[in-house]
């Protein structure tokens, strides 16, 4: 009996360790990394919801919309940004925080796994706890991702003229949409269930992209450290020294290792369930689409109500029905705008997160 209240006692700590250093160290890693990232989704999500036909013809085209709209430069480009690094706090910690204990309950669940502190499980435990801890934390995520995509789209969707007596007409003032401006309008129209508009994407991309993205840093970790190892070996006439790849925590490896690593994980994540997001993303912006006009500068007339966004009683589509609409209308190309932009952000943004946190975990002890 004394035995099992330690082993519980150490177990709770271990949990309480645990849960102090996501709080601590996970939401660091994730605000550098959006902060590197942000202006390129923003490209991202407005290749992926524009309307058909397309008025932007690649990336660097609508990033050049984007800095000459009247709202000028970069501030376009990191329109709403407030809310993604919130949603960076809590994505980055609830990813790591949900993959470790994911980690811990399958060592309690199955005793032949490694249970040591800092062991690794093999590749396929650590896919399923990827994958659970996408699922989790995707019920965070949607809302999040809704109050941003509505931000980043208002700028291309709004009319930029003004009316007979000079003033500012209500179609632009969608312009400055904020995120406390969006929150109240989808509560006013949906509820709190409308928040979760778009959960299936949500749901698919997070738990197929973060075992990917977890499954590939570990993956490509435990290789660079064997060639390491084999290296080592050659060179030393083929003895080796310090702990074997299989049992090495990460914090130990080079922080190239960890660079290399984790830009392959953001390749992963990201490449791989492309299409679940892009069909979320115009699940979320829909209603800004189908009620506002589209930018042009020939515009000289006023605004009439019908420019004002009015999606009461409209049947919402599913995703199921997006999916169908996009495919019919852009084909498996319509899929993949923006995909080439993410995965170049990606890689970097990914790279300096997991850096960071393997560099603060290992600073936090």
């Amino acid at each position: 009996m004394m035995l099992l209240r330690a082993w519980q006692r150490t177990k709770a700590l271990k949990l309480s360790r645990t849960l102090l250093l996501a709080q601590s160290v996970d939401p660091i890693a994730g605000i550098i990394g959006k902060t590197i990232e942000y202006p390129f989704d923003t490209v991202k999500v407005r290749l992926q919801s524009q309307p058909y036909p397309p008025i932007y013809n690649g990336p660097t085209d609508c990033f050049l919309q984007s800095l000459r709209s009247p709202e000028g430069g970069f501030r376009s480009l990191y329109r709403g940004v407030s809310a993604p690094f919130f949603g960076a706090a809590i994505e980055t910690s609830s990813l790591f925080f949900c993959y470790r204990i994911a980690q811990s309950a399958l060592q309690t669940l199955d005793p032949t796994l490694p249970q040591g502190r800092g062991d690794k499980l093999p590749l396929g435990a650590l896919l399923a706890c990827g994958a659970v801890s996408g699922a989790a934390t995707s019920l965070l995520l949607t809302p999040i991702e809704l109050v941003k995509c509505k931000v980043q789209y208002a700028v291309v969707t709004t009319t930029t003229t003004t009316n007979n007596n000079g003033t500012t007409p209500a179609s632009q003032q969608q312009q400055r949409r904020n995120p406390l401006t969006v929150i109240a309008s989808v509560f006013r129209q949906h509820g709190i269930l409308g928040f979760w508009r778009g959960q299936l994407g949500t749901l698919i991309r997070e738990t197929g992209g973060t075992a990917a993205w977890f499954g590939s840093y570990e993956g490509v970790l435990t290789a660079l450290r064997r060639y390491t190892d084999d290296a080592a070996s050659e060179t030393s006439g083929g003895e080796t020294r310090g702990p074997s790849s299989s049992s090495s925590s990460s914090s130990s490896s080079p922080v190239s290792h960890q660079l290399l690593a984790g830009a392959s994980a953001g390749v992963a994540y990201n490449f791989m369930f492309f299409p679940a997001d892009t069909i979320k993303s115009r699940m979320q912006t829909e209603e800004i689409a189908t009620s506002s006009p589209l930018p042009s500068s020939s515009s000289q007339s006023p605004p009439s109500s019908s420019t004002k966004p009015s999606v009461t009683g409209k049947k919402q589509s599913t995703f199921w029905r997006s999916g169908a609409e996009l495919w019919q209308q852009q084909g498996l190309k319509g899929f993949y705008r923006g995909c080439g932009i993410t995965v170049a952000r990606s890689a970097p943004s990914s790279a300096v997160i997991f850096a960071v946190f393997e560099g603060l975990k290992g600073w936090a002890g």
